[in-house]
């Protein structure tokens, strides 16, 4: 079963999208923030990660860098509102295979996650 980690600062996003996830045979990690994000990756090893841009603290494109450090082959997609454009391009030349825009379509969320683990 591929593990997924779900990074998102709100709690209500990270419990929708896990219980997607899991609805469609995937295990789901979760994170609250940067920090936690980089802890759980290193503990668990998921095969992909949804990575939410906006966060206090340490933001979805340092994530990102950390974890492409840490990991080269890291499978990260990214969470954005609409308007965040110019972020989505740094994280995609930063190495994110993909984005989605909040709110978020359950179908878009899926499609996303299965092509990044191609």
């Amino acid at each position: 079963m591929p593990k997924i980690l779900v990074v998102d600062d709100a709690q209500f996003l990270r419990l929708r999208l896990s219980k997607l996830l899991k609805e469609h045979g995937y295990e789901t990690i979760e994170a609250e923030n940067g920090d936690k994000a980089l802890a759980q990756y290193a503990q668990h090893s998921p095969d992909a990660v949804l990575l939410d841009i906006t966060m206090p603290d340490k933001d979805g494109l340092q994530v990102l860098g950390e974890l492409r450090e840490h990991d080269p082959d890291a499978r990260v997609v990214m969470l954005t509102a609409l308007g965040q454009q110019s972020i989505v391009l740094q994280a995609i030349k930063a190495g994110a295979r993909d984005f989605i825009v909040k709110p978020y379509e359950p179908e878009r969320v899926l499609t996303a996650i299965a092509k990044a683990m191609k």
